[in-house]
C-alpha cells in the first residue's frame, strides 16, 4: 500500500508548517520554497487542509497560515483523510454498493474492515510532531 504523491505531500507540507509552529504565520510559497513542492500543488494543500481544519488561514498583512492545534495532536490519519477522504483500503469497507462484481457473494468483506482499522490506527498512531523530530 503506498500514499498518493498528493498526501505524501500533505505529509511533507504539515511537518514544515509544525517546524514553525508558535512562530510567523507562513504562507503557501514559503512552504513550497522550503519543502520543494511546486507551488500550485502547494496552494491546493494549503486550501484542502484548511478547509479540514488542520490549518488556520487568515489574508491581508500579517495573514498566513499556521496549524490549528498543536503538533502533537495532529496525525497521518487526519492528514491522510483531509487530502483524500476516509482511509480505505477496498472500495467495499464503505457502507452502500459499489461496483464489484463479486460483492454479493463476497466472503472476504466483512473482515476488510479489521485490516482497514488496523491500518488507519497506525496512522493514528503517528503524530505530525513525531515527524519533525531529528532522528538519532
Amino acid at each position: 500500500m503506498k500514499l498518493s504523491s498528493f498526501a505524501d505531500y500533505a505529509v511533507v507540507l504539515m511537518s514544515a508548517a509544525a517546524r514553525h509552529c508558535g512562530a510567523a504565520k507562513m504562507n503557501a510559497t514559503t512552504l513550497s520554497g522550503e519543502t520543494g513542492i511546486p507551488l500550485p500543488t502547494a496552494q491546493k494543500l494549503v486550501s484542502r487542509l484548511s478547509a479540514a481544519g488542520l490549518l488556520e488561514s487568515s489574508r491581508g498583512t500579517g495573514g498566513g497560515v499556521r496549524l490549528s492545534r498543536p503538533p502533537a495532536t495532529i496525525t497521518l490519519a487526519d492528514v491522510v483523510e483531509a487530502v483524500e477522504g476516509p482511509i480505505a483500503m477496498t472500495a467495499c469497507t464503505g457502507m452502500g454498493a459499489h461496483d464489484c462484481n463479486l460483492e454479493q457473494d463476497c466472503r472476504i468483506r466483512p473482515h476488510m474492515n479489521v485490516a482497514n482499522n488496523a491500518i488507519r490506527e497506525a496512522l493514528a498512531g503517528v503524530t505530525i510532531a513525531s515527524l519533525t523530530r531529528e532522528m538519532a
